[in-house]
């Protein structure tokens, strides 16, 4: 029998468990939580994998890289059955969170930008240092990238995305070019440690230093896939003259470790970011069409715009291959959405007193609900200091009883317009929760709406109490 996450966090620290939070992950089946201990002095990861193969290929890697003094979680302890283990906490600071602010403008700050050319660097390093001496017959599901692995992806691309279109293409004619784009993908040497899912979500920031993590696919392979992985990420919107920056960074590092012929690494990268968008596109439309996770369909139209833009240069080499994808691009359902601005919900709790918030997107409001029919702790002198964070105002609410059929209404409304929203491309939805002083009912509505919206649906909510002065942003997943 599998020792339980909470068994394996007492057992490496002696201490009881507290708290067990589960954490997001958007596109894989493992489970992760935030385990605290009762005295909140300690807190771990822990994870709960579904295939006993890639958590060892993990654990093994993991270790590996700390060997080679790489910045990766340290797991601490490890389940007989390897089904589940316990690793350091790095805290909740995605690099994909802390370049919001550029993701969203297309305009880079000098400390996003310092961070991501450290993180370039640290590829470079991370790909040579972790490749020396290396098992990787440990890797899962191959050892290396080859021509089945390839195949694998383009396929996944064809069956997953293209076919689901509704676009008419002559498939054998497309699987002879899929076999001329391996042809040129394997011409690149396998050297390196190939991270294969490089991107902004699976790179932590801690101490003002990037950390990796979810390597686990990893295996051996070529250098220019992961720097495509990540510099053409769907929802990174970095502009081509940032990449170029990067770029040049990251070959500064490599240079170090191996000679570099920068023309043939940027004629070789070309294929690679065409494949890389394609394997992308695949997997959105696996999780997003079929999987219904609402991540991956926004993220859609980022991907066909980046192919766009990849096209005005396409490669001759598969001529069939680029005409399909153009077509592709230029069905009605892709032209007509282009690169949509993703919806940004704001949740306001307030008093009716100084009246209902004002609508700053000039759409002039949406949702509001009178909170005020709910029992009100306001009427207590003991919660007069206390709000709807607190945790004596949530008791006396949530042992009342009033507010879960109240709020299960509200959540049920408010679905119906998110998910329209994001359907027809909307950018802004504004709910708001008054009651008599906007200081308990409202602000734990508030709080609870937010939190609803952004783990059903995992698009920006910015939660705003007016009347405490507190404004706080839970981040796009």
């Amino acid at each position: 029998m599998s020792q339980s996450l909470g068994q394996l966090f007492k057992q490496s620290t002696g201490l009881n468990v507290g708290e067990q939070t589960a954490l997001t992950a958007s596109g894989s089946n493992r489970r992760y939580y935030r385990i605290s201990s009762e005295d909140k002095t300690t807190s771990l990861i822990g994870v709960q994998g579904t295939s006993r193969d890639e958590n060892h290929a993990f654990l093994y890697m993991a270790e590996h890289f700390r060997k080679a003094k790489l910045n990766v979680p340290h797991v601490i302890a490890v389940s007989d059955d390897e089904m589940n283990y316990v690793q350091e906490d790095l805290g909740n600071t995605l690099l994909f969170d802390y370049i919001a602010e550029g993701r969203k403008t297309g305009v880079f700050c000098e400390k996003e930008k310092q961070m991501l050319r450290q993180t370039m660097r640290a590829l470079a390093r991370f790909q040579m240092k972790g490749a020396e001496d290396m098992d990787f017959t440990q890797c899962y599901p191959q050892p290396e990238f080859n021509l089945r692995s390839i195949l694998w992806d383009l396929n996944y691309f064809k069956y997953c995305f293209l076919k689901a279109t509704g676009l008419d293409f002559q498939e054998d004619k497309l699987e002879n070019e899929f076999e001329r784009l391996a042809y040129i993908l394997l011409q690149a040497k396998h050297t390196a440690f190939m991270y294969r899912d490089f991107q902004s979500r699976n790179v932590m920031v801690v101490g003002n230093k990037p950390y990796f993590i979810d390597f686990q696919g990893g295996r051996k392979g070529p250098i220019y896939y992961d720097v495509a992985s990540f510099l053409w990420q769907a929802k990174a919107n970095f502009h081509n003259d940032l990449r170029f920056e990067l770029i040049e960074e990251y070959l500064d590092e490599l240079s170090q470790f191996k000679q570099i012929d920068k023309e043939e690494f940027y004629e070789t990268l070309k294929h690679f970011v065409l494949f890389r968008t394609m394997q992308v596109l695949g997997a959105y439309g696996f999780r997003g069409y079929f999987e219904k996770k609402p991540h991956f369909l926004q993220s859609i139209p980022f991907a066909i715009e980046n192919l766009r833009q990849l096209l005005k240069e396409a490669s001759e080499d598969y001529p069939y291959l680029i005409e399909v994808l153009q077509k592709m691009t230029e069905m009605k359902q892709f032209k007509e959405v282009g690169v949509r601005k993703p919806l940004v919900v704001r949740v306001y709790s307030f008093s009716y007193k100084k009246g209902i918030p004002a609508d700053a997107t000039g759409n002039g409001g949406g949702f509001v609900f009178d909170c005020r029919a709910v029992n009100n702790p306001g009427k207590y002198e003991r919660y007069t200091f206390f709000t709807g964070m607190d945790e004596p105002v949530i008791k006396f609410i949530e042992d009342d009883g009033e507010m879960k059929p109240f709020l299960e209404s509200a959540y049920t409304l408010v679905d119906a317009s998110v998910k329209r929203y994001m359907d027809r491309g909307f950018q802004n939805l504004m709910v708001s929760f008054g009651c008599t002083g906007g200081q308990h009912r409202s602000v734990y509505a508030a709080e609870k709406m937010a939190e609803h919206i952004n783990q059903k649906y995992g698009v920006e909510v910015q939660l705003i109490h007016r009347e405490q002065n507190i404004e706080r942003e839970l981040p796009a997943k």
